[in-house]
């Protein structure tokens, strides 16, 4: 078994190796009862799923008065990402459930979502009996080797005697180390089997042992770079939130006075506010930052991993600096950017170790000068702000709907965003001041996301509003979730930024393929732009169907109402809300780097390419 993700999570209580001191709870119980008891005790909360044949002997004692409450999904795959985002919101580990075959394979997309983003994750499913395992029995799918690349481990579990040590190992796996996503796997005759449950079970993972604590000489030398640096760049990763490194990392930033960057999975782990804070780097990030890590002369990486979408072109990214790469997965150390200082250890120690060297740095009269630096930045934050142009034919504009909603909303609102240009306009006008209040599908990018993030987010965290932000696309791969909100007292709220396309792939229709637009328009009226774009005949219309699945619906298409429209869905909090905003088909996404390209490339808005001066002989 091998660590691959940045940060640490502190796990949910569970068994401890060598746990003979402690008194044993023994109880002659199914197997299927062996898990219910096993997920109570690691203190799973939530479980997401859908009964069916072969997992049908575990939902059986959940109506035993279990701790662990159920929630019947009405679709695999929103199972899987309402886990997700009840990890992403609540920093515990969320749990999905799932039958055999199609049950089973329909939880791949979430679990490689979760993959691909270290979100810690128990994916439980029923498999045929262990007699018919291999003979493509009725339902028969090898989940685990289905699930090995996108997973951090899988069990297959054929003794009920072994559910108690398997789902302890599974939560403690998932949850410490780089977070990830892991399945159980349990064949039905081991549920129906009778077998002693025995609580704390003995775990047995000899090869798993993650390293936290960085090594001393690796962080004195990062310390001394950091201070003998002129342009460096705090280059902050999603590790740092998992890590809960959030406050140390402001002591850091305020210590060393270097710039910020915060990319896409770590919005909210820095403030936006904050003057240190140059903004989200990649693709689609803002000037300062894009052009900040391309002109430095140190990078210091803290729980990130050189992203394609971060560094572009990566043989032209950042060809002046030297790198001090952090991470608690040695695999993501020099695998796409090679390291000066390659510190292995978790976010939350290595940022406390590097404190403290600073601070000895600092008391020897070795403190950095970033004032030239700083010039630079402000001229290039102050030059190339983000924004946007209200649309000619007075439609809404996408941007602004977007922004009030985040300026409307109560501070402590937690946003989810589905995955294309409302995704990128989520993370550039709303502001993140604190952590885990933005959840997005970052690194495989799943459209369908955002609702059922949603719905697992708002059931971690019942007392707080709970937004999210969906394209008309998106929306219609898993709305059909909001039916399980309103059954199940989960009231989210749903902005749908409905331009009758699938935006951002007509945005690079736009550019890139002569504005040929190829199977991209999703309503049912003529190929224009603006107010127009959605007239007529609405298919679906979005207030209809919120109305038909037990939400409140609502529509706005006039900018003058944009506000009370949303002050009215944030004042329902006895039901979901869905609030279809029909707005401007052509606006884009700037700032944007072209794939393919150098961060150099980058534009500002269409057409326009930044103007930066040079320092690179410095």
């Amino acid at each position: 078994m091998t660590e691959q993700a940045t940060g640490a999570h502190h796990p949910q209580p569970r068994a401890r190796n060598g746990a003979a001191h402690q008194p044993a709870t023994v109880e002659h119980v199914t197997g299927a009862q062996s898990l219910i008891r096993s997920l109570e005790e690691v203190g799973a909360e939530i479980v997401f799923g859908i009964p069916g044949g072969a997992i049908l002997p575990a939902y059986d004692p959940m109506m035993d008065s279990s701790k662990v409450r159920h929630v019947l999904v009405r679709h695999e795959q929103g199972a899987g990402h309402a886990a997700t985002g009840y990890a992403q919101a609540t920093g515990k580990v969320g749990v999905c459930m799932a039958t055999s075959g199609p049950g089973a394979t329909n939880l791949v997309t979430p679990i490689a979502d979760a993959h691909m983003d270290s979100v810690p994750l128990v994916a439980i499913t029923g498999q045929v009996a262990s007699k018919s395992i291999g003979t493509d029995a009725f339902q028969e799918a090898d989940i685990c080797g289905i699930t090995m690349p996108i997973t951090k481990h899988n069990w297959l579990v054929t003794d009920p005697a072994e559910i108690p040590r398997t789902i302890a190992e599974a939560f403690h796996v998932a949850s410490t180390g780089r977070p990830g996503p892991v399945l159980v796997d349990i064949a039905k005759d081991a549920l129906q089997a009778r077998t002693v449950f025995s609580w704390p079970p003995h775990t047995d993972l000899p090869g798993y042992r993650p390293v936290t604590k960085p090594h001393a000489k690796q962080i004195r030398e990062a310390a001394k770079l950091i201070t003998q640096a002129k342009r460096p760049v705090l280059y902050v990763g999603g590790g740092v939130m998992k890590s809960g490194a959030t406050a140390e990392l402001k002591v850091l930033a305020e210590l060393t006075g270097a710039p910020v960057t915060t990319t896409l999975m770590a919005l909210g782990s820095f403030p936006d506010s904050h003057p240190l804070h140059v903004g989200m780097p990649g693709m689609h990030g803002a000037v300062a930052a894009v052009t900040a890590l391309q002109k430095s002369d140190l990078i210091v990486a803290l729980g990130a991993r050189f992203d394609d979408r971060v560094t572009g072109r990566l043989d032209s990214f950042a060809p002046y600096a030297k790198i001090v790469h952090a991470d608690i997965d040695p695999a993501e150390i020099g695998k796409n950017r090679a390291a000066d200082v390659p510190i292995v250890g978790d976010a939350r120690e290595v940022i406390a170790d590097l404190i403290v060297a600073i601070q000895t740095e600092h008391a020897e009269g070795h403190a950095g000068d970033y004032s030239a630096w700083w010039a630079d930045l402000n001229r290039w934050r102050d030059t190339y702000p983000l924004g946007y142009d209200q649309p000619e034919d007075g439609s809404l504009s996408p941007q602004q709907v977007i922004q009030r909603i985040g300026q409307l909303a109560p501070p402590d609102t937690i946003y989810a965003a589905g995955v294309g240009q409302h995704q990128m306009w989520a993370s550039h006008f709303i502001d993140y001041e604190q952590p885990r209040t933005w959840l997005n599908s970052g690194g495989a990018g799943t459209m369908g996301y955002a609702v059922p993030a949603a719905m697992g987010a708002k059931a971690g965290a019942p007392d707080r509003t709970v937004w999210a932000i969906d394209g008309d696309g998106c929306f219609q791969m898993t709305n059909q979730e909001l039916v399980t909100c309103a059954l199940n007292d989960i009231p989210v709220k749903v902005a749908i930024i409905n331009n009758g396309a699938l935006g951002m792939v007509r945005q690079w229709q736009t550019l890139f393929y002569n504005q040929r637009y190829s199977n991209t328009v999703l309503h049912s009226g003529p190929e224009s732009s603006g107010k127009e774009a959605c007239a007529g005949t609405r298919v679906p219309d979005f207030v209809k169907l919120a109305e038909a699945m037990g939400c409140v619906g609502l529509r706005c298409e006039d900018p003058a109402q944009l506000d009370s429209v949303i002050e009215k869905a944030n004042s329902i909090n006895d039901r979901p809300v869905v609030v279809d905003f029909i707005v401007h088909q052509d606006a884009m996404v700037w700032p944007m780097v072209a794939a393919g390209t150098s961060n150099d490339e980058i534009l500002a808005a269409r057409g326009v390419r930044p103007d930066f001066g040079d320092n690179e002989d410095d």
